[in-house]
């Protein structure tokens, strides 16, 4: 169907023509008040990849944005992030019951040429996560990162020098580290969602490795789509609560149930490497050791 093509918009001049917005001051950066945003239907139901990065906060009710396979209604207010090259799209639920605020910051790749963030900016994880996944705001952080917008808008807005780059890109990257600081704290203080991830998580992973089935270490792409994360929220998520990562926490469920087969079975250690789903001993011995400081044998011997 033609409404479920992928369209690609190459430049931010291409974008604002398809939105019916005035010409952006400079090809490779943009910074616009999302009340000025046309929210079209006929547009609504494609999907869109972008050859620049987009950084906005929306506030509108009736509209719920895809990302991928996940759904996020935007009506209280969100701040989400998207690379280049990232499949969206949007739906319209209903009509608009109130008007749409916010603002939306679109930067092409080439704009941070010969700058730090051109390296840098790839360390920032969130544009990887999905849009439900969004970083929610308090009242006071939002204020923090408007402020630095209206610098970057005052900016934009007066005539382009040689500084005018540099300037612009700094507090570009002001703004994404205030961000990555936001979602530390979304972290911590979502605690009971967040709790619950974990609790789910180890429940996967105990179904997974109980099923007689398996074949191979579960990846961090299958947990991720068993909570319905994105891989790297995931693993983000997981390092800030209990300073591991995915795999790390796959590793160490993987040799809670190799302790157990040791010091309850009589399976020999090739038949406990291959019921973990390991081709090769050798190479569950060496994870083995690396974990517990013991082959699976001088823990076994432990226990006689």
């Amino acid at each position: 169907m033609i409404q479920n093509q992928v369209h690609r918009v190459k430049s931010i001049g291409e974008f604002h023509k398809m939105k019916g917005l005035p010409s952006p001051q400079h090809p490779l950066i943009s910074l616009f008040d999302y009340g000025s945003f046309n929210c079209s239907k006929e547009i609504h139901h494609k999907h869109f990849v972008f050859d620049f990065y987009h950084i906005s906060i929306k506030r509108i009710n009736g509209v719920k944005y895809k990302y991928g396979q996940n759904h996020y209604d935007f009506e209280n207010g969100v701040m989400f992030f998207i690379a280049p090259n990232q499949v969206f799209s949007i739906e319209v639920i209903e009509e608009l019951a109130s008007p749409k605020t916010g603002w939306v910051l679109m930067v092409h790749p080439d704009f941070f040429w010969n700058t730090s963030l051109a390296k840098t900016i790839k360390n920032y994880n969130f544009f990887d996560y999905s849009v439900h996944e969004a970083l929610f705001l308090s009242e006071k952080e939002e204020s923090t990162l408007n402020t630095i917008v209206r610098h970057i808008e005052q900016e934009y807005n007066n005539n382009l020098d040689s500084f005018s780059q540099n300037i612009i890109v700094s507090q570009i990257e002001t703004l994404l580290n205030y961000s990555d600081r936001y979602y530390q704290r979304q972290f911590i203080t979502r605690k009971t969602n967040n709790h619950n991830t974990l609790e789910k998580l180890e429940l996967v992973l105990e179904e997974y490795f109980n099923d007689q089935n398996f074949s191979g270490l579960p990846s961090v792409q299958f947990l991720a789509d068993s909570l319905n994360l994105s891989p790297m929220y995931l693993s983000s998520l997981l390092k800030s609560l209990t300073g591991l990562t995915t795999q790390q926490h796959i590793h160490e469920k993987l040799i809670e149930k190799a302790k157990e087969k040791l010091s309850t079975t009589e399976l020999t250690v090739s038949e406990i490497a291959f019921e973990l789903g390991f081709e090769h001993s050798q190479s569950f011995s060496k994870l083995f050791k690396v974990k517990t400081s013991l082959s699976p044998l001088e823990f076994r011997n432990s226990f006689n």
